[in-house]
């Protein structure tokens, strides 16, 4: 049985044969790979070049065996004698890799206390009791995919408060500057959805790592927090906020522009992630 690898969305298939489109993205059959043909050796010189070069017998090269290795928190893999001595996707150390056989099964484990998870420990009984309707909705969640869903929504707005609040500022157009400002407050209403859902993704699918990109987003979310939050308040207690000759319009467009701006590194972020495995 041989191994196919999708090689846009990740998908194992364990067949002969690749399928004619992969279950999950729809890619074609020719996107897959044989992963087993990538656990091949080096080949020994042929009779022909050691009879010609005559060279000793321990001057024969021995087949060296190329190894997988899959990240344990994002699920990246690497082909080489050892892990890398970090992730290229998520950061994660050394340790966090297991080897993998031709078919994507582990052959090794992370042991539990090397996983620098950042959940609480010593939860009593009645702490898993109460935190019980939390974990049935954790793994909704993550069946469901709920983060990548709820994070489409301000993403889309935040960019068009930006531009609203553009036009209104230099063309004096009231109704776009109410537009942006209805679109803030949508925006920070659904945001906690976003971080609870985020917060469940990096603890159950990525083991609450704390490498440098999981801290640079979950900065980024609560600076975006905090931005929508001034923007949305300054402008409940001065409606004049963005009005022509207002000395502050500018400094509030500026913030506005920074929340795009940092929406966007995080958006990224995530992107590296879910993506940065293929390459």
């Amino acid at each position: 049985m041989n191994s196919w690898e999708c090689g846009v969305c990740g998908y194992v298939h364990k067949e002969e044969k690749p399928p004619e489109k992969c279950p999950v993205c729809e890619a074609p059959e020719k996107m897959f790979k044989n992963l087993n043909q990538e656990q091949k050796t080096v080949d020994k010189p042929d009779t022909a070049a050691v009879q010609e070069n005559k060279p000793e017998p321990a001057a024969v090269q021995e087949k060296i065996v190329e190894k997988r290795w899959r990240c344990t928190v994002c699920g990246y893999i690497h082909t080489g004698v050892e892990p890398p001595e970090k992730c290229p996707v998520c950061d994660a150390p050394k340790k966090m890799f297991v080897e993998i056989d031709a078919d994507g099964k582990a052959l090794t484990e992370v042991k539990a206390e090397e996983i620098d998870s950042a959940m609480a420990s010593g939860a009593g009984k009645g702490q898993k009791q109460s935190l019980s309707l939390f974990e049935k909705f954790a793994n909704f969640s993550l069946k469901h995919h709920l983060h990548p869903i709820s994070v489409h929504f301000p993403n889309g707005m935040i960019p068009a408060v930006v531009v609203f609040l553009g036009l209104s500022v230099y063309f004096n157009i009231l109704p776009l500057e109410t537009a942006a400002y209805y679109n803030l407050i949508f925006v920070l209403v659904t945001l906690p959805l976003v971080l609870l859902t985020g917060f469940i993704e990096w603890q159950k699918r990525y083991k609450g790592i704390k490498s440098a990109i999981f801290i640079t987003k979950i900065t980024c979310s609560l600076i975006v927090l905090a931005l929508l939050s001034v923007l949305v308040f300054w402008r409940l207690i001065d409606p004049q906020v963005v009005a022509a000759g207002s000395p502050s319009r500018f400094i509030y467009l500026g913030l506005s522009a920074g929340l795009l701006a940092v929406a966007g590194i995080a958006g990224f972020l995530g992107g590296k992630l879910l993506f940065g495995r293929r390459g």
